[in-house]
Parts: structure tokens; C-alpha cells; sequence
């Protein structure tokens, strides 16, 4: 049975000119055969889980997949766990306000230094924008925080919502550069400390909930609404919510801006079970249903090839730290990140950066008007 397996992947792998236990960076080195069965069988559940396992190692895991990808291997290995997943979400509402807070705990919820190391000094969790000449990472991030600022035409006194506002930092850069008021939305507990520590002497407040808990007193009563990358832990069921509390909150003809990962709409099942849980990338058909008659889609723009970047930069500035992260403690003294998370988290940036290169996914800024009530 392994046998036949093996055969079978290694005549899959050569078709995007990947090489089992080759010489080039991309060419998986398998250490225990049972990673085919566990693939074959349960797709990229299995494959994930067997990396994280130390079942198989890849010196460029980007390049590994973005050439699996491109050449659509996904759609000849084992769909039990994407067919069971489809299952559940068309079943329940996995992004329900009752289980808001699951990726808050699960992803964000995990020690700020770690992403204090691996983000830098922007602590921007999102596509950086390579755009305008940026090249570093910080360089690319404030120039997002700045392109996203002139598209919704800032001024000085408005007040803007940004619903998942992260650490703070574009609140605290629309703040200082800019001279509006900011109120965040966020899930997570560690985020908001670092946030309103972060804006303590700025005009910018946060608070933990979810965006369906936005008091009545706000409604109507923003200029201009922004979500960066937080749209992605929505779900399909609860678009049409998101874009409704948008409209509610902004003044007439007011504009909201959604940065945005594209996908079809199909969760992918090892990333929305280990890392981002109940994660859904919803396609750009999707949003142009879930806005109408609420708002008008005035400009679209995608820059796909900036997330690559970003990701591999992530992904260096992760390496570089590990030794200092893996030392991290909580206040019990236990380490909080050992080896299995180094795998898994490697195994994430790199799948997303694969990902992109290969154009499976893409990132857009969508600009939207209120339309009149």
C-alpha cells in the first residue's frame, strides 16, 4: 500500500518538477512514508500535520508550494477533511458572536513579543504595500498605513471606526499623521493591552468585542470606516452583518475600506483548523453581493505580489529571532513556544507565501461609499 502511494506522489510531484528526497531546495526529504497515506487521505490536513510531525522537511517549503500549486496538485490528493469541513460550515455559522473570540484566544492571544519579533516596529499584521519604492518591510508597511489614509481622504477632527484594529499601530499613525479620532474593535485581550498602551496619549480609544456588539451609540456617527485583513475571520454567513454594521455606524455618504484576502470562498482546512480557526477567504464576488444596496464599490485595487514579500519577510525577521523566542516564558516560567510551533508556524508563512506567488490567493483594498439611507 505505501508502495503504491509513494508512486503515485512521486509522479504528481515530478509534474511540477519537484523531486521526493531530491538535491534542489524545493525537493521534499521524507523521513517516514506514512506522510503519502496521511495526505492522500486527508489532503492538506495530513500533509500539514506530518510537516508539524517532522514526517518530512523542505529546505524552500515557499518554492514547494507554489510549484505544487501551480500546477494544481491540491485537486489529486485526498478531500475527506475539505468535504467534511464544507459540511460543517454549510451546517452551522462557525463565526456565530458566541464563538467570536476563538481566534482571538487561539492566534493573537499567544504572546505579544512573538509578534513584537517577528512583525518589527510596524507591528502590522497585513500586506505591506511595495508600491510606491519601499524596500523593507517597515517601509512598506507605513506606506500601506499612508496609501490607506489618502484613499479614504482623511482629515483633520473626523472620526474613524476600524473594525480589527489589531496592535493599534494604523490608528496611532492615522492619528498622529493625520488628526483624526479613532475607536478599534478587536478580540483579542493581548492586542488591546498593547494597543491602548501603545495610543495612551492619542486621541484613539479600543475595546474588546465584536463588531456585532457595536453600541447603539455610535451609530451614524463616523466619517469614515476602515478594516484591515480582519474581514477574512467573518465567514461567508455573516458578510452581509459586517457590511450592514459598516453602514450603521458611518454618516451619509461616508467611506469604508476593506483590506482584503481574496480566495473562492472554501476554507482551507489546514490553516482554518491550526492556525486562523474557522478562517474563510472570501472571492470578490462575495463582497460585490454583500455590499449591495448598502454601499457603492468605488475602487478596487490588488497587490498580491507585496503579501509574498511580506510574508517571506515575516518569515526571515521569525528565523533570525527564534532563538530569543523560544526562551519566551510565561509568568509561571513555562516556555510558551517549542519545536512543534517553529514547524507549524514556518509551515504557515511559507504555505500563504507559496500561495500568493502562485496566485491562488490575492489581496485587495476595495474603497466603498455609504450609500443614502
Amino acid at each position: 500500500m505505501h508502495a503504491l502511494f509513494t508512486t503515485k506522489a512521486a509522479q504528481l510531484l515530478e509534474s511540477a518538477e519537484i523531486t521526493i528526497n531530491g538535491t534542489q531546495p524545493h525537493d521534499p526529504q521524507v523521513h517516514n512514508s506514512g506522510v503519502y497515506l496521511r495526505t492522500f487521505v486527508w489532503g492538506s490536513l495530513g500533509l500539514g500535520d506530518a510537516y508539524v510531525s517532522g514526517m518530512w522537511d523542505c529546505q524552500r517549503l515557499d518554492e514547494f508550494f507554489y510549484r505544487v500549486l501551480r500546477a494544481q496538485l491540491e485537486n489529486n490528493i485526498g478531500q475527506l477533511s475539505d468535504l467534511l469541513l464544507r459540511f460543517r460550515d454549510s451546517v452551522f455559522n462557525l463565526q456565530s458572536v458566541r464563538r467570536a473570540f476563538q481566534v482571538g484566544q487561539q492566534h493573537y492571544d499567544i504572546g505579544n513579543r512573538l509578534y513584537e519579533y517577528m512583525l518589527g516596529e510596524s507591528m502590522a499584521y497585513s500586506a505591506g504595500y511595495y508600491g510606491t519604492g519601499a524596500t523593507t518591510l517597515t517601509e512598506a508597511q507605513y506606506a500601506k498605513f499612508d496609501l490607506v489614509c489618502k484613499k479614504l481622504e482623511l482629515q483633520p477632527g473626523m472620526r474613524v471606526l476600524e473594525i480589527g484594529s489589531g496592535w493599534g499601530t494604523f490608528a496611532a499613525y492615522a492619528a498622529k499623521k493625520y488628526g483624526v479620532s479613532v475607536v478599534g474593535i478587536t478580540v483579542s485581550k493581548e492586542q488591546l493591552a498593547f494597543a491602548a498602551e501603545h495610543c495612551k496619549d492619542l486621541p484613539v480609544t479600543f475595546y474588546l468585542g465584536d463588531y456585532r456588539t457595536l453600541p447603539q451609540e455610535y451609530d451614524n456617527s463616523f466619517d469614515r470606516v476602515v478594516s484591515i485583513e480582519m474581514i477574512e475571520a467573518v465567514g461567508l454567513k455573516n458578510l452581509r452583518a459586517y457590511m450592514e454594521v459598516a453602514h450603521r455606524a458611518l454618516k451619509e455618504r461616508g467611506a469604508f475600506l476593506i483590506q482584503a484576502i481574496l480566495g473562492q470562498g472554501l476554507p482551507d482546512v489546514w490553516l482554518s483548523t491550526r492556525i486562523f480557526p474557522n478562517g474563510v477567504l472570501p472571492s470578490l464576488t462575495h463582497l460585490e453581493v454583500a455590499v449591495r444596496g448598502l454601499f457603492s464599490m468605488r475602487e478596487v485595487d490588488r497587490f498580491g505580489q507585496d503579501y509574498d514579500k511580506t510574508l517571506m519577510a515575516w518569515d526571515e525577521r521569525f528565523r533570525g529571532a527564534w532563538n530569543d523566542i523560544k526562551e519566551t516564558t510565561d509568568s509561571t516560567g513555562r516556555k510558551l513556544y517549542d519545536e512543534r510551533f517553529y514547524r507549524m508556524w514556518r509551515y504557515y508563512l511559507m504555505v500563504c507565501a507559496g500561495s500568493f506567488r502562485a496566485r491562488k490567493i490575492d489581496v485587495c483594498q476595495i474603497l466603498l461609499e455609504r450609500n443614502a439611507a
